[in-house]
């Protein structure tokens, strides 16, 4: 007998035990058994905390009311870990102070203490402390979005509460409470079994052993494992820290994630920058001190600045920053970052296999259609007593049931369950043997070819009678006939059952055909319009379902996915991966088709070069949905495994949350784009206007102190206005990008040059022009021209592909609040006579801005030549 082993009783009643004196919460529940030896092995001892915190008799069946699991909620507090203490912000504060750049700050500020420059010492001194509260706003705002992220990934768990089953936070489970176990999901809490049905638990999270564990009623089920096979119920009795997992992660400490792909390209390029950066801010004083013969103090601190401005330390923060508010927008649509190099994945996709339950279709299964060989109520009785809490299929045939009339709760006390075989993808079906010893029988759903392959007879008005083969095919044409309809269908079946225990080959043979029932689950309305956007956006969509093959054509022609053949699992079978693209390449739906199946479209895909996103929801989607390049998990329906191998979970399961996920993605590398373009054009322009004027034999026309305020106002736009940007018009009508492309590709390259020329033109042009006006007007004009400029440059790289236009100018109000605070530091550092002497200015005349606004004019009418000549297209573009 194989498979009885599996099959252990349903139910046990606990003995209550004593009540605990003076114990508000009532009796207490005998000691609990020992854990398993494996436990013991690894260290772990029988804890007293392993006591029911509640009555075992009404409540264990109820569960707690909603007032006493809040009670209990404060009392107990959060389900959770405790983490590591957040770091206190004085030493975020100490450790951006002691960066490299900062420390070349400070020390350039004790130089201009040394030689007497007590305003200049000053001036950098607040220069400083405004650089250190904009670095650890900002990571403090990238870190408060992954804690949110990370708050918004944390799985559910089901409770029964107050006799009805719902889906909490598992950070509100609390002891008492009646958790419900099933295959695929982590056990939430520690919590003795009142109920299993086949029950085995992987406990590989606590001993290292990977068999997993079979368990019956009264064994202990430890809060982090996960469930493979079966389901339970079980009574919470440690939660939090008070669990066998706390106790093993108190020594835990939370490892690094590992750097992303492009997290990895931007650091590279950094040092590469690096080099070029030093180099220029050693060179400029040493060329202008030869050619110049003049004092080296100003030379020296000409040199520290420009080290401080030029070299590109802000590029890995604005990648993370990036990231990871890109992540938080993503949230905003429902879809959740597990993963960051998924952000970055999004906008390269080309390929999506998609499930149709829930996905495409709303999951709001009915009962539509009833075809019963012996009687309806025969068949809706079958129908109840193989439901299970957690399904919604179930919920269906257990509505359907109830509204015929029939007392469910009083079936399933005359039938209770025995045992139970779930539903299993090879076979296609699953049962349950209910009832008593005396009068048990087996009810089977499935597949209605499964299921007919199995019977032997079908009961009828007169009784069972044989099942001829015409029979059979009569029953499966009615069943395709259904599936036309867009239906899913699923067949029932039953024999008897006797007390001793049956292997699942015994119990699902010599079936005796019962009826088809047929479930209505509408299309979402939005699908059709999503699955147009993925066309438009050269990203190729594929159904993959379990589905009847008619069922599954219906609903891809209800979304206007019927542009390909229907495919089976079969036609897939023993197909090399070049054979498998051949027969998906004209395929647009592939039904009856198992994990395994997805697993191989996902890996010949990539073979061929294809991004793919795949998503799953069960325990055997996890191998698919880790090889993918996007693995997405439902956030409803999805089981625990599902989740922890994916990149991303859809809160809603709806396949237009990918999609805009998809969209998001495309709009955020652009803008990453966007941003690393603008501030190396800014480095590149500033390198370029210093180096003229000391070519030219003029004096660099920049103050030390006026290059550290333009890089504050440089790295704010950069690691900050770009990510706020909207996408561009028509970002979801081009192909995807190319993963493989450079990211300082040649026209990106070209594009930054261009942009560098403009600005660099514009502050030229001011700073030359003013010269013989005086060596301080000189270069107020050009610190002006250059603040004005880098702004006016940053909105006209707003847009890659368009012209700059004042239409939509407040779509990124960070970027308008940004331009505003600049201009409005610039009337002040000419007009207010402190500001003056601190940023060593001098007032303008009416002149003076005119040239300046038309040589930034200029500058910027050179970018936009650029745009509209094409110098910015380039092939990594998808927006």
């Amino acid at each position: 007998m194989a498979d009885a082993g599996h099959h252990l009783p349903a139910r046990k009643a606990a003995d209550p035990g004593p009540a605990g004196a003076g114990d508000p919460e009532g009796p207490r529940p005998r000691r609990p058994p020992a854990l398993p030896p494996a436990l013991h092995a690894a260290g772990h001892h029988s804890p007293r905390r392993l006591r029911s915190d509640s009555p075992r008799g009404h409540e264990a069946l109820t569960g707690l009311s909603e007032p006493e699991a809040a009670r209990r909620l404060r009392r107990h507090g959060p389900n959770r870990l405790r983490e590591k203490k957040p770091e206190p912000l004085w030493e975020e504060l100490l450790e951006e102070l002691t960066e490299p750049m900062i420390l070349l700050l400070l020390g350039t500020g004790a130089l201009y203490a040394l030689w007497g420059e007590a305003a200049d010492a000053a001036t950098i001194l607040v220069v400083i402390l405004a650089l250190v509260a904009v670095e650890v706003t900002g990571e403090r705002r990238a870190e408060r979005a992954v804690a949110a992220l990370r708050q918004l990934a944390e799985p559910s768990a089901a409770v029964r509460r107050a006799g009805r089953v719902r889906e909490v936070p598992r950070e509100e489970v609390v002891p008492g409470d009646v958790v419900l176990l099933q295959a695929g999901r982590r056990v939430a809490a520690d919590a003795r079994l009142i109920a299993a049905y086949g029950l085995a638990v992987d406990e590989s999270a606590l001993t290292g052993e990977s068999i997993p564990v079979e368990k019956d009623a009264e064994a202990v089920a430890f809060s982090g494992t996960l469930v493979v096979r079966g389901r339970g119920e079980a009574e919470v009795v440690a939660t939090g820290d008070a669990t066998e997992l706390g106790r093993l992660a108190q020594r835990a400490r939370e490892a690094k994630p590992p750097p992303t792909p492009l997290d990895r390209a931007m650091r590279e390029l950094s040092r590469s920058l690096l080099v070029a950066a030093l180099a220029i801010s050693l060179t400029v004083p040493i060329v202008a001190w030869r050619l110049r013969d003049g004092e080296v103090r100003p030379l020296i601190l000409t040199g520290l600045a420009l080290a401080f401005a030029m070299i590109p330390e802000e590029m890995p923060i604005i990648l993370a920053l990036t990231l990871a508010l890109g992540a938080r927008r993503l949230a905003r649509r429902n879809a959740i970052v597990r993963h960051m190099e998924a952000v970055e994945t999004l906008g390269t996709l080309t390929a999506i296999a998609t499930d149709k339950t829930g996905t495409l279709t709303e999951n709001r299964l009915k009962v539509a259609r009833l075809v019963a060989t012996g009687g309806e109520a025969r068949l809706r009785e079958a129908g109840a007593l193989t439901a299970s809490a957690l399904d919604p299929i179930d919920d269906a045939l257990v509505r359907e049931a109830g509204e015929a009339g029939i007392d469910t709760d009083a079936l399933r006390r005359h039938a209770p369950p025995r045992m139970e075989f779930a539903f299993d993808r090879s076979r296609r079906l699953s049962s349950a043997i209910v009832g008593t010893a005396s009068g048990g029988r087996v009810v089977v759903k499935g597949a209605p070819e499964a299921v007919a392959a199995r019977a032997t007879t079908v009961l009828t008005p007169s009784g069972a009678e044989a099942m001829s083969d015409e029979r059979r095919q009569a029953l499966l044409t009615e069943a395709d006939a259904l599936a036309r309809e867009g239906l899913r269908v699923l067949a029932f079946a039953e024999r008897p059952a006797g007390p001793g225990p049956l292997t699942r080959d015994e119990a699902e043979s010599g079936l005796t055909w019962l009826g088809l029932v047929g479930l209505d689950d509408p299309p979402r309305e939005e699908a059709r319009a999503a699955l147009d956007a993925c066309r438009a956006a050269g990203i190729r969509v594929l159904m993959v379902t379990g589905d009847h093959p008619q069922t599954a054509a219906a609903v891809a022609a209800a979304v206007g996915l019927d542009s390909g053949q229907v495919l089976t699992g079969e036609d897939l079978h023993g197909r090399t991966d070049e054979q498998m693209r051949e027969t998906l390449a004209g395929a647009a739906v592939v039904a009856r088709a198992t994990p395994e199946h997805k697993l191989r479209i996902v890996t010949a895909w990539q073979a061929a070069g294809e991004r793919v996103a795949v998503t799953g929801d069960g325990v055997n989607d996890a191998p698919a949905l880790a090889a993918a390049d996007v693995g997405i998990a439902m956030g409803r329906g999805g089981t625990d495994v599902a989740r922890e191998a994916s990149d991303l979970v859809i809160a809603d399961d709806d396949f237009a949350t990918i999609v805009g996920a998809v969209a998001e993605g495309r709009v955020l590398f652009t803008n990453l784009r966007k941003a690393v373009r603008y501030y190396l054009a800014c480095k590149a322009a500033l390198a370029a206007v210093v180096l003229l004027s000391v070519m030219v034999g003029l004096s660099v026309p920049f103050a030390p102190v006026q290059i550290i305020v333009m890089e504050l106002f440089m790295d704010l736009a950069a690691s900050a206005a770009f990510v706020a940007e909207p996408g561009e018009s028509g970002h979801m009508s081009r192909p995807p990008r190319d993963p493989r492309a450079r990211f300082l590709d040649r026209a990106m390259v070209a594009s930054i040059f261009t942009s560098a020329a403009g600005l660099f033109a514009a502050v030229s042009a001011a700073y030359l022009w003013s010269w013989p006006q005086g060596e301080t007007h000189a270069r107020t004009m050009a610190f002006v021209t250059w603040l004005l400029g880098h702004v006016a440059l940053a909105f006209s790289l707003r847009r890659e592909r368009e012209r700059f236009t004042w239409r939509g100018l407040g779509t990124n109000r960070v970027m308008v609040a940004w331009g505003l605070a600049t201009a409005a530091f610039v009337l002040l550092a000419v007009r207010v006579p402190a500001l003056r002497v601190a940023l060593k200015t001098a007032p303008l005349a009416g002149a003076d801005w005119t040239v300046a606004v038309a040589a930034v004019a200029g500058g910027v009418a050179l970018v936009e030549w650029a745009k509209r000549h094409g110098r910015f297209d380039s092939p990594a573009l998808a927006d």
